[in-house]
C-alpha cells in the first residue's frame, strides 16, 4: 500500500499516547463525555457530586462563546451543594499543570447542524481541551485545517458545548504536523510547527506527539503559554516563543545574570515579551517586572498589543510621579481607584527621570534591594547604554533582559559618548536566537520581493550612454531633482494597484527628508487634483527636522513623535505643511487632528497607526482605507499591520535600519499575501546583501530575497504543463471522472493561481511572457469556480464530497476593480461597432460574470437585462439608470416570490436583511421562525430554516452585496 491509511495512523497514535500516560478510554457520544466528565471532575477535586450538583456544574459550563469558556476553564466554578454547602469545582490546575487527569479517545460522535466524528481528542479533567485530525499520508494538511473549521461551524456547539473548550488543534498527514489555537479567525498560514531550542521543526507525528503530547508539556502549554486576549481571541506561543521565555524564567530562578533575546523582526517579540513578565511576576522572589519601551510616551502599537494581551497593564504612566507611585506602593488610577501592580510598562525616558530626579529619590530609595526585573524592547535603541549605567548604579538587586530582531555588533555599532557598545557587552549571553531564515523556513514571516527601479545616463558627449545606478552618482542635485521625483512619483501611482492587489493592502513609502517628503506629497496632491489617481496618501513627521538620516548609519532617529518637552524651536515652514498635510487627511477621514500641541500630534499619530494597523479586521471598512504612508522614519521600527505589504524606499538604509524598514512588510496573512513588496529607488543592492549577511549569514541571501520574475514565470509554465495533464482543454475539465480526479484539478490550478498572485506584483509582468493565454486562465478559472459551487449549498444534507475539505483559496480570484459599475461601461460598447464587434464584447462580458468570483451570483440577472432591455435603449448614457430600474423590478419581484414561496412575513423578512446588512452575520434558525406565518413542526424546522437562510443569503449575494 502507497499511503499509510488514515484509520492506522490514528490507532498507532492512540497506543502512543498510551505509553506517554494517558489513560485509553472509549467515548462513543456525548452521553459517555458527560458521565466521563463527571467521575474525572470527581477524582480531580477529590469529591463526589450528586447529579443535581453535577446539573449545576454543567449549567456553569455552558455558557458563552470559546472564549469565554476559556475563562471559565481558568476559573473556579462555585456551586450549592445538596446539604445546603457552598461547594468549588477546579477545572484545570494551572499552578501544578501535570497534576491533571490525562486521558484519550478517539472517534467520538457529536450532532449539530451535522453529525460529525472526531479522530483524536485529549481529554484533561474529563474536558476535551485538544481536538487532533488525522489525514492519511500524502494528503495536504490544509484539508486537515478545513476539518477542525467544519467543525467548529457544524457541531463543536451542539448542546452542552463542550467542544467548544478546545484550547488547541493539532493537525497532521503523518509527516507533517502542526498546532495552533482554538481561533476562528486564524487562516492555514498561521499554523505552526514545533521544534527544538535549536529551532529544528519536529513536523513527523511520532516525534511530535513525544515531545509536545507529553501530559505534563501539552497541560503547561494550556495553562501557561495561551493567551487570551482583549479581542476576545486564544493565541498560543510559538516555540522559539516558549524556549524565549523558558530561558528567562530559568536565568531569573537561578542566576543574577542578565540575557537577551535575538528574535527577527515581525516574529512576536511583544507577546513573547507580554507572557514573560506576566510568568515573572508569579516569582515570589520577583517585587517588580518593568517593561521599557523606548518611546517619548507610549506608542499605539506597544500600548494596544500590552493591553489586548491584558486589560489595563498599561496603566497610566502620564508622568514621572505616577511611574514612581507604581514603583513605590499603591497608587490612584485615572478613575480613582487604590492599585497595586507587580508589572509596570513605561518609558526610557521616565524611568531615567525616576531613577536620576532628585525629587524622586527618596521614594525609589527604598526600592534598592528589592528584585526588579527590567525588559527592555528593542533593546538597542540609542538612549539605552544611558538608562543602562543609570540602573547599574542605581539598584543593587536586578536583572535586566533585552529584545531585539536586530543585535547590534561591532559592524552595526555605532560611536558615542559611551564608547562601541554591542548588544552582548550590555546584556550578557543570547539566551535564545531566532534569525528570519529560522522565520521564512517556519513560514512565520514572508520573504521579500526586492525591485530596484531608475536608471540614469550621463549626458557628456565624451562618453558612451551608460546605465549608472543612482547610488553611483549620487549627488544632492541629481535626487532632488524636480524630474527625478516626478518619474518617481508617476511609476508609484503606476503601479500601485499591482502591487498592493488592487488596493486590498497599504503601502509605505519612506524618504531621506522632511524636505523631500514635502516635495512628493505635493507631487501626488497635485496629480489627485488633475484626475491622474486616486489614491489616499497621508503623511507624518516630526516638524521642522530637515536633516537626512544621519550618514545611513542603519539609526532611525525619528522612530517616534516628540513629545511637548522635546519639540525644538523651529522654523515654522515644516510644521505649516504639516497641518496642511492634517486638513487633508481630516477632509478625508472626516476628523479634526492638527499639531497645535503634543497631545494633538499624537492623536494624530495614533489614528494613522489605528488606520493601517485594523485594516486586517473583519470589521475594517473601504472608506477607512489609506494606500500610501508617506514619512521619513516614523512607523520604520516596531510598527506591525498585516494588511502593509509594500515598502516604496527613497532612503538611504543599512543594516538594522534597513532590516527593520524592509520587515514592516513580511507579516503573515493569507493566500494572497505572498510576499513583502520592496520598491527601491536607490541602489541598495550591496547594503542589503550586507544587512542578510550580518543577521543571518551570506548564504541566506536566497532565502529571505525572492528569485527574480523569469523564474516564476518557468515555475508557472511548468504548472500549466501539469494542469494540461489533469485536463488538456477547459472543456475536459467537465469530462473528470470523480472527485480524485476534480480534487487533482482543483490543486493544480490553485498553484497556477498561487504563482500568478506573485507573477502580478511584478511591474513588468504581463501574460504575453507565458505558455497560457490570458484568455485559458479565465476560462479554466471560471471551472474552477464551477467545482466550488458544486460544494456549497446541499440542501441541508451533510456534505460528504472530499472538495469540501479543500481551501480553494478564494482571496486570490476576488478583484475589487471587477464590479457591476464596471460592467455596466463595457455593455454600452455593445451598442456600438459591428455585429461581429458587439459578439466579441457580449462573450467578454459573458466570460467576467462567469469568471469573477463577486459576480457569479448575477449573472443571470445581467444576462436578462443584456437580453431583454438593452436592445431597447438607444442613448448609452441611459444603461446605468435603465439597469437600475430594472434591478429595482427584479429585486421586488424576488423579494416576493420568496415570500410566496416560502410562507414569510414581509416586514419582518426586510428586517432580517436589514439586521444582516448592519452586523454582516448570518440569520440565526429563531430568525427564521419568526419570520414564517405558520411555525413549523419541530422535527421539520431545522431543514427548513437552513434552506430559507440558503435563500436569504443568495437573495442578498445577488441584488444588494456589490451593485454600488
Amino acid at each position: 500500500m502507497s499511503t499509510q491509511p488514515e484509520q492506522i495512523l490514528e490507532n498507532n497514535l492512540v497506543k502512543q499516547l498510551g505509553l506517554l500516560g494517558y489513560a485509553i478510554i472509549n467515548i462513543n457520544d456525548e452521553a459517555d463525555l458527560l458521565k466521563n466528565l463527571k467521575g474525572q471532575l470527581e477524582k480531580h477535586n477529590q469529591t463526589t457530586l450528586s447529579n443535581t450538583e453535577f446539573a449545576q456544574i454543567l449549567n456553569h459550563l455552558n455558557k458563552g462563546n470559546v472564549f469565554e469558556r476559556a475563562k471559565i476553564l481558568r476559573d473556579k466554578a462555585k456551586y450549592t451543594k445538596d446539604n445546603g454547602d457552598t461547594g468549588y469545582i477546579e477545572f484545570i490546575n494551572q499552578d501544578h499543570w501535570c497534576q491533571n487527569q490525562f486521558q484519550v479517545t478517539q472517534q467520538i460522535s457529536i450532532e449539530g447542524t451535522y453529525k460529525n466524528r472526531y479522530d483524536v481528542t485529549l481529554l484533561i479533567n474529563g474536558l476535551p481541551l485538544v481536538q487532533i485530525e488525522l489525514k492519511r499520508r500524502g494528503l495536504e494538511l490544509k484539508e486537515a485545517f478545513n476539518q477542525t473549521n467544519r467543525y467548529q461551524r457544524h457541531s463543536y456547539g451542539a448542546s452542552h458545548g463542550l467542544f467548544l473548550y478546545v484550547q488547541l488543534f493539532v493537525i497532521s498527514n503523518g509527516v507533517n504536523t502542526k498546532y495552533y489555537a482554538n481561533n476562528r479567525n486564524q487562516s492555514f498560514k498561521q499554523t505552526f510547527y514545533w521544534s527544538d531550542t535549536e529551532n529544528k521543526t519536529i513536523r513527523q507525528l511520532e516525534a511530535f506527539a513525544t515531545v509536545f503530547l507529553e501530559p505534563c508539556h501539552i497541560s503547561k502549554m494550556i495553562t501557561k503559554y495561551i493567551v487570551l486576549t482583549e479581542d476576545k481571541i486564544l493565541m498560543v506561543l510559538r516555540p522559539y516563543q516558549y524556549y524565549a521565555t523558558e530561558a528567562i524564567m530559568d536565568r531569573v530562578k537561578n542566576s543574577t545574570k542578565n540575557g537577551y533575546i535575538w528574535h527577527t523582526t515581525g516574529s512576536g517579540k511583544t507577546l513573547t515579551s507580554f507572557k514573560a513578565s506576566q510568568l515573572l511576576i508569579t516569582l515570589p522572589q520577583v517585587h517588580k517586572v518593568v517593561f521599557v519601551v523606548d518611546r517619548k510616551d507610549l506608542d499605539y502599537q506597544t500600548t494596544k498589543e500590552y493591553n489586548s494581551f491584558a486589560e489595563g497593564s498599561i496603566d497610566g504612566t502620564d508622568d514621572t510621579r505616577t511611574l514612581v507611585k507604581q514603583f513605590s506602593g499603591d497608587y490612584l488610577t485615572k478613575d480613582k481607584k487604590l492599585k497595586t501592580t507587580k508589572l509596570i510598562v513605561t518609558t526610557i525616558q521616565k524611568l531615567n527621570a525616576a531613577i536620576s530626579k532628585q525629587s524622586h529619590l527618596a521614594k525609589m530609595e527604598k526600592l534598592k534591594e528589592q528584585k526588579i526585573i527590567f525588559i527592555f524592547d528593542e533593546c538597542h535603541r540609542s538612549q539605552f547604554g544611558e538608562t543602562h549605567n543609570r540602573i547599574k548604579a542605581f539598584f543593587n538587586n536586578f536583572q535586566m533582559f533585552g529584545f531585539t530582531g536586530t543585535p547590534i555588533f561591532a559592524d552595526n555599532a555605532v560611536k558615542n559618548a559611551l564608547g562601541l557598545r554591542t548588544t552582548k557587552e550590555l546584556f550578557d549571553d543570547c539566551l535564545h536566537k531566532y534569525v528570519i531564515t529560522d522565520a521564512i523556513r517556519d513560514e512565520n514571516v514572508l520573504k521579500f520581493s526586492v525591485e530596484y527601479v531608475g536608471k540614469y545616463k550621463q549626458k557628456e558627449e565624451s562618453k558612451n550612454n551608460i546605465d549608472i545606478n543612482v547610488e553611483d552618482i549620487d549627488t544632492a542635485e541629481l535626487l532632488e531633482s524636480p524630474d527625478r521625483l516626478n518619474k518617481i512619483t508617476d511609476y508609484i501611482i503606476a503601479n500601485h494597484n499591482r502591487k498592493t492587489h488592487d488596493k486590498a493592502f497599504t503601502a509605505m513609502f519612506c524618504v531621506s527628508s522632511v524636505n523631500t517628503l514635502i516635495k512628493y506629497y505635493d507631487l501626488f496632491k497635485a496629480k489627485k487634483i488633475a484626475g491622474q489617481h486616486d489614491l489616499r496618501v497621508a503623511t507624518i513627521f516630526s516638524y521642522g527636522t530637515n536633516e537626512d538620516d544621519q550618514d545611513a548609519n542603519g539609526y532611525l532617529p525619528e522612530n517616534t513623535f516628540i513629545a511637548n518637552e522635546d519639540i525644538p524651536v523651529y522654523g515654522t515652514h515644516s510644521r505649516d505643511k504639516l497641518d496642511e498635510y492634517i486638513a487633508d487627511y481630516n477632509a478625508i477621514y472626516k476628523t479634526k487632528f492638527s499639531t497645535k500641541d503634543s497631545e494633538a500630534f499624537y492623536s494624530y499619530y495614533k489614528d494613522i497607526a489605528k488606520r493601517v494597523k485594523e485594516r486586517e479586521k473583519i470589521t475594517a471598512k473601504e472608506e477607512d482605507r489609506l494606500d500610501v504612508l508617506l514619512v521619513v522614519n516614523m512607523f520604520l521600527t516596531g510598527f506591525d499591520a498585516k494588511k502593509l505589504n509594500t515598502m516604496y524606499v527613497d532612503k538611504n538604509l543599512k543594516y538594522h535600519g534597513l532590516i527593520q524598514a524592509f520587515s514592516r512588510t513580511n507579516r503573515i496573512l493569507n493566500e494572497q499575501k505572498s510576499q513583502g513588496n520592496i520598491v527601491c529607488f536607490r541602489n541598495l543592492k550591496s547594503a542589503t546583501d550586507d544587512a542578510i549577511t550580518l543577521f543571518s549569514n551570506k548564504q541566506a541571501i536566497d532565502v529571505i530575497i525572492m528569485q527574480p520574475v523569469e523564474d516564476y514565470i518557468e515555475k508557472f509554465n511548468k504548472a500549466f504543463q501539469e494542469l494540461k495533464k489533469i485536463a488538456p482543454t477547459v472543456n475536459s475539465v467537465d469530462d473528470l471522472k470523480d472527485e480524485e480526479e476534480k480534487l487533482e484539478f482543483v490543486k493544480a490550478f490553485r498553484e497556477l493561481m498561487r504563482l500568478k498572485n506573485i507573477l502580478t506584483t511584478f511591474a513588468d509582468f504581463t501574460f504575453d511572457k507565458v505558455e497560457m493565454p490570458e484568455q485559458d486562465f479565465a476560462d479554466y478559472r471560471s471551472k474552477y469556480l464551477d467545482l466550488y459551487d458544486s460544494t456549497k449549498g446541499t440542501g441541508g444534507k451533510e456534505k460528504t464530497s472530499i472538495l469540501n475539505d479543500v481551501d480553494f483559496e478564494l482571496e486570490l480570484i476576488h478583484r475589487d476593480e471587477i464590479n457591476v459599475a464596471y460592467i455596466l461601461k463595457l455593455l454600452a460598447t455593445l451598442k456600438g461597432g459591428t455585429k461581429e464587434e458587439q459578439e466579441k464584447q457580449r462573450k467578454q462580458i459573458i466570460d467576467l460574470l462567469t469568471g469573477e468570483l463577486q459576480l457569479r451570483s448575477k449573472k443571470e440577472l445581467i444576462e436578462k437585462f443584456i437580453e431583454e432591455n438593452l436592445p431597447l435603449i438607444n442613448d448609452v448614457e441611459e444603461i446605468p439608470d435603465a439597469f437600475t430600474v430594472f434591478l429595482e423590478a427584479e429585486k421586488e419581484a424576488a423579494f416576493n416570490e420568496l415570500c410566496k414561496e416560502e410562507k414569510l412575513d414581509p416586514a419582518k423578512l426586510n428586517t432580517v436583511i436589514g439586521d444582516y446588512l448592519f452586523t454582516e452575520r448570518k440569520p440565526l434558525p429563531d430568525d427564521v421562525v419568526n419570520m414564517l406565518q405558520t411555525k413549523p413542526k419541530l422535527l421539520e424546522r431545522k431543514k427548513l430554516t437552513e434552506r430559507i437562510i440558503e435563500k436569504v443569503m443568495s437573495f442578498i449575494d445577488t441584488f444588494i452585496n456589490g451593485i454600488v
